[in-house]
């Protein structure tokens, strides 16, 4: 009898630990619910698919099944709605459900951070608890079918299915032209809906601006998350939407909020079939669910518009055409600036001298702003066939808001008189900065002053209390002459709308036709701030009525442009070959390490090579070896200032890092070029009678700005051995 019961126990033992393996655990971190995330992941709508009976009348409900494609892959996110139609508690942990595609891969699902502790629910109720997967790029969802289980020790895998639901081949979850979506935030539904499209373009991109409306039908007041908004293409293009007063946003209820989207989309792209896409970024989850798909409507003609229009007007001089270029409102501190950028051009057959023009913005038509005039073209008059460009800027408090703007354009005929030439109006709408998708360049053609500019990186330098978060900007001269790179402001915004002012190194030499500068804009930012989706705004700095000179402090910008952000790559190296320092580029190989009973000597060669074509400030940048013992018998530190690698020997015949008999003239600096045997010497008269336990030690290259620092490569290597 004792070994009947002892085997019994054995076998449902084992029953246990194999249904207990199996079954997804809710609060454990088995894989299947990740961390908790500090922000409540939104869901959105779509139709039901359909249910599945578990028991008494009660069943599970498969809804707003939605899918967003990503770079690597794709996200599939959807709800089962819970039923408790019996007089007793359901206890989901009892039951599972599984996603696989219709040839029968298994894809695993994983429940929402905030759903993660539904378990529970009680009679005559409804509980929504909601997942995401990721499948592979080929995957639709008309190939997706979901199957609800309950765990079952009498069946021989320990489950029985209860029933399954596919998603039918013509399910769409695109919100039609005209109608709204509804979106749960944190328990308050608001409806979502697209109010209109307005479109700009040049000759390079359109510039849409879609004003979505925002309906909280709730009891409650709804705070909207920090989304992304981006807009689709017909052929499956993705481009970033900047959203205007997102920042702290909240919709009281039965109340209505509109928010501005603008962007950038090249005008190659065709605008048949866009669609406004709705995600939410789960830092901890570390991807984007899907929130709504709106189709958008056709665009709307607005309301007022002078932009690109050219008018006339005669003085005593003769007839001038005068063209608003673009209307812009920008961030400035604790206020906003209104800038008008105009084009005075001469169409006739003699020269003319430039009026001397004054003029103020008009709101709503009540209410007056002050503005200056920026003569922001190199020019002393209009030769017949010439224009010249000029710039106003006034300045609001931020937080007001208007629907019409004009520009009264004035010309002073005498220390008290002025005589009004054009009104220019605009809608508040449009009042727009262009954005530059990732990889394009943004050009500005200002006589003296033409350039281009382009991000070539971002790299967020990280500290024990605080990261400084950098954007490489390379600015390329187009002028035919030598010019001094112009002087910038620049800020960061994040995708909720706030504002960080960043700092810009300076380029004290000029730069050649042709020829680049490397600007590091940088900002420092709490530890750990989320920089997805930031973009630079950049203009030229102004002071008084002219672009900033020298040392001179910035007042207000104009001509300012937004650059959406590249992926910042974390990636670190294994080996040592061509590590980037942009501008330089690092190679170290035949590392080894020496010891004796005073010190110890790291040795290396390298090559330090630069692109010639690019001024760089690299005032503040280092580089960085860190070495480790695994034992940690031994660790230390050593940094070289970028500021020297340009630099010369103090004496030419002793490469850098050897070893003269004259220790006055021994070099430890690293510079451009190759040198051999380069030395590293730390003084410990310890490390030696601790050599047996000297097995591997690891070598480590930081790029280091303002005292923060990214990690580029790591090796582990041996001790006393010589690297390739």
């Amino acid at each position: 009898m004792i070994i009947i019961k002892q085997s019994t126990a054995i076998l449902l033992l084992s029953a246990v630990v194999a249904l207990s393996s199996a079954i997804p655990a809710f609060a454990a971190d088995s894989g299947t619910t990740p961390p908790s995330s500090s922000a409540v992941l939104t869901t959105g709508s779509a139709p039901a698919l359909g249910k599945v009976a578990i028991q008494g009348g009660s069943y599970f409900e498969l809804k707003n099944v939605t899918m967003l494609a990503e770079q690597s892959g794709k996200t599939v996110s959807f709800t089962l709605s819970v039923h408790n139609n019996t007089s007793n508690d359901l206890l989901f942990i009892d039951y599972w459900v599984r996603m696989r595609t219709q040839s029968g891969n298994q894809i695993s699902v994983r429940v929402l951070p905030q759903d993660k502790d539904k378990n529970r629910i009680t009679p005559q109720s409804v509980q929504d608890i909601s997942f995401y997967a990721s499948v592979n790029e080929t995957t639709e969802l008309s190939d997706l079918v979901f199957e609800v289980i309950k765990w079952d020790f009498s069946q021989p895998n320990f489950e029985r299915k209860l029933g399954e639901v596919a998603v039918p081949a013509g399910y769409s979850v695109i919100t039609p032209v005209n109608q709204s979506h509804t979106i749960n935030m944190a328990g308050t539904e608001v409806k979502g809906s697209i109010k209109k499209v307005l479109m700009t373009k040049n000759e390079k991109n359109y510039s849409p601006t879609v004003v979505i409306n925002m309906e909280n039908t709730g009891n409650r007041t709804a705070v909207v998350p920090a989304y992304q908004f981006l807009l689709r293409t017909a052929e499956g293009y993705m481009y970033p939407l900047d959203a205007k007063s997102l920042k702290d946003l909240s919709i009281n209820p039965q109340i209505n909020k509109e928010i501005e989207l603008t962007g950038s989309v090249p005008i190659a792209v065709s605008t048949e079939g866009w669609q406004l896409v709705i995600i939410q970024n789960a830092a901890d989850l570390k991807l984007n669910l899907p929130i709504a798909y709106f189709q958008l409507p056709d665009v709307s003609a607005p309301d007022t518009v002078d932009a690109g229009t050219e008018y006339h007007f005669t003085n005593k001089a003769g007839t001038y055409t005068s063209k608003l270029n673009s209307f812009q409102r920008l961030p400035w501190e604790d206020q906003d600036i209104l800038t008008a950028n105009l084009t005075l051009l001469n169409q006739g057959v003699e020269a003319l001298p430039i009026p001397d023009l004054v003029g103020y913005y008009l709101l709503d038509d009540n209410v007056k702003v002050d503005a200056k005039l920026i003569k922001t073209d190199k020019m002393i008059g209009l030769p017949k066939g010439s224009e010249a460009n000029f710039q106003f800027i006034g300045k609001m408090p931020y937080t007001y808001e208007f629907s019409t703007i004009k520009l009264v354009l004035e010309e002073k005929t005498s220390e008290t008189e002025k005589e009004e030439l054009l009104k220019f109006a605009q809608s508040s709408e449009l009042l727009n900065m262009p954005y530059v998708n990732v990889g394009e360049l943004y050009k500005k053609a200002i006589v003296g002053r033409s350039a281009s500019y382009k991000v070539m990186s971002v790299t967020t330098y990280t500290g024990d209390t605080a990261d400084v978060f950098t954007v490489q900007l390379e600015a390329t001269n187009l002028e035919k002459r030598s010019t001094d790179v112009s002087k910038l402001v620049a800020q960061f915004k994040t995708i909720d709308g706030s504002v960080y002012p960043a700092a810009i190194s300076e380029i004290k030499n000029k730069v050649g036709p042709g020829g680049s500068a490397l600007l590091f804009v940088s900002s420092t930012l709490p530890k750990g701030f989320p920089t997805t989706n930031m973009h630079v705004m950049i203009g030229e700095a102004t002071t008084e009525d002219k672009y900033t000179e020298k040392d001179a402090k910035p007042d207000a910008y104009v001509n300012a442009a937004a650059f959406w952000l590249p992926t910042e790559s974390f990636a670190v190296k294994d080996d040592f070959e061509k590590v980037d320092l942009f501008p330089y580029t690092f190679h170290i190989g035949g590392v080894n390490t020496w010891l004796d009973r005073n010190e110890l000597r790291l040795t290396f060669d390298y090559e330090l090579t630069k692109n010639l074509r690019i001024e760089a400030n690299t005032e503040g940048r280092k580089l960085i070896f860190g070495f480790e013992d695994e034992k940690g018998n031994k660790t230390f530190t050593k940094e070289f200032d970028f500021k020297d690698f340009d630099g010369k020997s103090s004496d030419s015949s002793t490469g850098a890092g050897a070893v003269s008999l004259d220790p006055s003239v021994n070099d430890d600096k690293i510079r451009l070029g190759k040198k051999e045997k380069f030395r590293i010497t730390e003084r410990d008269s310890e490390l030696i009678f601790r050599l047996d336990t000297l097995k591997t030690y690891k070598l480590s290259i930081y790029d280091s700005f303002q005292g923060q620092k990214k990690l580029l490569a790591s090796k582990k290597i041996d001790w006393f051995t010589t690297t390739d």
